[in-house]
């Protein structure tokens, strides 16, 4: 059972940063010049006040009683442990350096202090979904979070694109959400709790069908707010914020909240629900690797990259280890929050007054010795991506595809085809980005005249450096093709971990294919199709495609909702128009009827009488002979009736 204790650090740690959301937003454009640095500064403390905790092993809990509805209580709990210390020194350590990146890349920006408060917001939000010890507490940061990114990537709402953008991440995510939302209905009814200690002893109570469908619920989730699909379409699209947003939301926070999601409640997860995680996310990470092989924009490559990368950490989970997947999110924090960071040092150097595309690369190329410091951080993070030896990236991955090849055989027997699927992706994200890195930094200058190309502030190359030094393998295991005895995977309580000697050299020899096949490339006349400046990427099926130009909504959701548009016009309303008409001509039917037949008897009846009347009246006028004239009629008439009957 959990301990409580020391409850200083989980009040301070989500204080702190709501407190600064909300001084930076009040403070208005006055604070301007000093805001980045108050944040950073702020950040810097829950830092510290990390790094000095004397035994993060230790569970801290707090519990507060919110509701209660009939017997049942419904609290709402902070919790405060070995995986969630974890999660929040990497949340702390990348929105620190992203801040001290943003003073110097939008120091002309005149809204500064808002930009630096929603930051703010967002890692108050992301402190919340961590520190959440029940599913309804972490819903409510779910939300926050959700707002808080529609904020940073419509952060420059004055051009029509963030705008765009900021609302197709919200719209996507709040689809996940409320299957999130259904997840947590659903355990509250069968259980009474959404209480994360208290689920481990209830959920056998649960039937074993409806327990798969509150785990795939729940990962709904996750899909919206890391981008698996068919939710994946916002992604790529939120690249139209603020570099350095791209950096924080989607390379360590907010699309790593969903995997943190999973490793906590991956003991609700049966095995049939396993089995549509790890189809889901090898499906993301495929489509997002091949989406990025032919992809124009340098930020657009990350983040289909990044589409891919979640992708393989969800397949892991479901694979059946939530700890590798923890790694890979770790590792994949430092190296593509490092591309990030030096992706914005390009686009920022490639700012020129002529009218072109600075995040275009094929307006690029020859650009290291322009800028030096940022061609390695760029190479070697990407070196990272590309799942390299001597880099983290290469230990994480190596865990995953070890992983998938141990417990293949519990899927079934397409359990084999996920790991080959992994290391296929593996193979496509080295040639990617060596594309990528070429297109960028290597052949002749594509850029304008008018760019003039050079090296980043210290601001911004500092936090860049960090990032890339902590993407080689000895901050995670001093054995460089084994990351299973290393001090990572053990403060995860993974101490058993078997490692397949020959997963390493294959992975090896499929990213060198790769980089070979790459390399071909450069030497063609027309490398990679550079001189198709037309061209926008590869175009999908429209039924596939992920992102749409124009809509909001992927492909498949499009397609279902036109079909249901459809639907309504050609079959609902028609019914209701067939409906109508027929209701219209039965009443003129009814109302001829009630006009020529009802009331005609009624009118014919009537005037009969009334004529019957003028008749018999007609005879009482006065005269004697209409009197004899009436008795005559009268005497016939009764011999007539006499004779008759008689």
């Amino acid at each position: 059972m959990p301990e409580t204790s020391g409850l200083l650090p989980v009040y301070s740690l989500l204080i702190f940063p709501f407190a600064a959301f909300l001084l930076l937003w009040l403070s208005g454009r006055r604070f301007n010049a000093v805001a980045g640095w108050v944040g950073a500064s702020i950040t810097l403390v829950g830092l510290l006040l990390l790094l000095l905790q004397p035994s993060p092993e230790v569970v801290q809990v707090l519990d507060y009683p919110w509701l209660r509805i009939g017997d049942r209580v419904i609290a709402l709990t902070l919790r405060f442990d070995s995986l969630g210390y974890l999660m929040l020194v990497v949340v702390h350590f990348v929105a620190l350096l992203v801040q001290v990146y943003s003073t110097s890349y939008l120091k002309q920006d005149p809204h500064l202090h808002r930009y630096f408060a929603f930051i703010q917001l967002f890692l108050f939000s992301m402190l919340g979904i961590v520190l959440s010890g029940n599913l309804l507490l972490m819903y409510i940061f779910w939300e926050l979070v959700g707002l808080s990114s529609y904020l940073l990537i419509g952060f420059w709402y004055q051009k029509p694109k963030p705008v765009w953008a900021a609302q197709k991440a919200f719209v996507l995510n709040r689809i996940g959400d409320a299957a999130f939302l259904t997840g947590i209905l659903l355990l509250i009814y069968y259980t009474g709790s959404t209480d994360l200690d208290s689920l481990t002893y209830s959920v056998a109570t649960i039937p074993p069908a409806m327990m798969t469908v509150i785990g795939i619920c729940l990962f709904g989730g996750c899909m919206g707010k890391s981008a698996q699909f068919p939710l994946s379409g916002w992604l790529p699209d939120a690249m139209e914020g603020p570099t350095p947003v791209s950096a924080l939301i989607h390379a360590a926070t907010m699309v790593a909240a969903g995997i943190f999601l999973l490793a906590r409640i991956v003991f609700l997860l049966t095995p049939d629900a396993q089995l549509f995680i790890v189809i889901i996310g090898s499906i993301t990470m495929v489509i997002g690797a091949v989406q990025a092989m032919f992809a124009w924009d340098i930020k657009r490559v990350l983040a289909f990259s990044t589409m891919s990368q979640l992708g393989l950490m969800v397949a892991a989970v479901g694979l059946g280890s939530w700890q590798m997947a923890i790694f890979h999110l770790v590792t994949h924090a430092f190296f593509k929050a490092g591309l990030f960071l030096s992706a914005g040092s390009v686009i920022h150097a490639m700012h020129a007054d002529a009218p072109f595309d600075p995040q275009d690369m094929r307006n690029m190329g020859g650009l290291r010795r322009k800028l030096p410091i940022t061609f390695i951080c760029y190479t070697l993070c990407a070196a990272s991506l590309a799942g390299l030896p001597f880099f983290s990236g290469f230990l994480s991955k190596d865990a995953i595809i070890t992983e998938g090849f141990l417990n293949a055989s519990n899927l079934g027997q397409i359990g084999i085809l996920f790991p080959v699927l992994i290391l296929m992706a593996a193979g496509l994200t080295a040639f990617y980005m060596f594309r990528q890195v070429w297109l960028v930094f290597f052949g002749k200058p594509r850029y304008e005249a008018s760019a003039h190309p050079h090296e980043s502030s210290m601001a911004m190359w500092l936090p860049m450096v960090l990032l890339t030094v902590l993407s080689f393998f000895w901050w995670f295991s001093l054995h460089p093709f084994d990351a299973g005895h290393g001090w990572f995977l053990k403060y995860l309580g993974l101490t058993d971990s078997v490692h397949l000697a020959w997963v390493p050299w294959v992975a090896s020899s499929v990213s060198a294919l790769a980089l070979l096949m790459g390399y071909l490339q450069t030497v063609k006349t027309n490398p990679f199709g550079l001189r198709h400046k037309d061209d926008k990427g590869l175009q999908w099926p429209s039924w596939l495609r992920d992102y749409s130009e124009t809509a909001y909504f992927i492909k498949p959701f499009e397609t279902v909702f036109i079909m249901a548009a459809a639907c309504e016009r050609r079959i609902i309303d028609g019914l209701v128009n067939l409906l109508s008409k027929a209701t219209v001509v039965g009443a003129h039917l009814i109302a001829w009827w009630d006009r020529l037949i009802v009331d005609g008897l009624v009118h014919m009846l009537a005037g009969g009488l009334r004529q019957l009347g003028n008749g018999v009246r007609s005879l009482q006028n006065g005269k004697i002979q209409s009197y004899f004239l009436v008795t005559a009629t009268g005497m016939v008439l009764l011999l007539l009736w006499l004779f008759l009957v008689l």
